[in-house]
């Protein structure tokens, strides 16, 4: 496994958000975390990134390492990167500045960032000198997936990448992560049970802060039924 987590909790002062929760995903593989508003996804993804304390017992191994409870600098600078839920961007300096921005905590050349941003999603080249403000949450949401590309990570986390957006930016988004699978692995939690049955290699369902099931999706083809009593 490139990700492996066990036995991880997460507390909010004295209530428990997760319970022992065990996640795995491979080199190259898409995996998703599904389950209702609630459940803890966001929680177990903000644990793995570094944002959010682990209980004592939990192991979170990245590529070999144990990296719980680091700080998420260093976690993102190990390879794995999270893409926030909210699809916030820097909305006073040009999209051309965001991506720039980005590049240098990993050293890659502002023009090669650009030209990475632009391959995988070639519309945002006619937004580069807009105001990041002024994109839509589709064109944000593409630009932060594009933007945590940077570097060459090992591993994406993205949370919730098509809340909110209309049916066509879905798409550019479906287009997006199917052009890039393989190539990177991801843990997304999502709610769109369609673009979840056409991507994933492995679901796990959650329920009240516990992983209730764990899904092969090329091997499961009832996993959307399965699915629904989830969300």
């Amino acid at each position: 496994m490139l990700l492996e987590v066990e036995h991880l909790d997460v507390f909010y002062g004295k209530a428990q958000a997760v319970h022992s929760a065990a996640i795995g995903v491979k080199p190259g593989e898409m995996a998703f975390l599904v389950g209702r508003n609630g459940a803890g996804k966001t929680t177990i993804m903000r644990a793995i990134s570094g944002f959010t304390r682990a209980g004592a017992d939990s192991r979170i191994h990245f590529n070999g390492v144990d990296i719980a409870n680091h700080r998420p600098e260093e976690i993102a600078r190990s390879g794995l990167r999270y893409v926030f839920q909210d699809k916030r961007v820097i909305t006073k300096l040009t999209v051309r500045e965001n991506i720039h921005l980005a590049a240098y905590p990993f050293h890659v050349s502002p023009k090669a960032a650009v030209a990475k941003i632009c391959d995988i999603y070639p519309r945002i080249e006619k937004f580069l000198n807009i105001k990041a403000g002024g994109l839509s949450g589709g064109q944000r949401q593409l630009l932060l997936i594009g933007r945590a590309l940077i570097g060459n990570p090992k591993l994406l986390l993205i949370d919730e990448p098509t809340e909110g957006l209309a049916a066509g930016i879905i798409e550019d988004v479906f287009k997006v992560l199917s052009q890039l699978k393989g190539d990177v692995s991801m843990l997304i939690v999502e709610q769109n049970l369609d673009l979840v049955r056409r991507l994933a290699d492995r679901i796990y369902a959650m329920k009240e802060g516990r992983i209730m099931m764990e899904l092969d999706n090329s091997a499961d083809s009832r996993s959307g039924s399965n699915l629904e009593q989830f969300l």
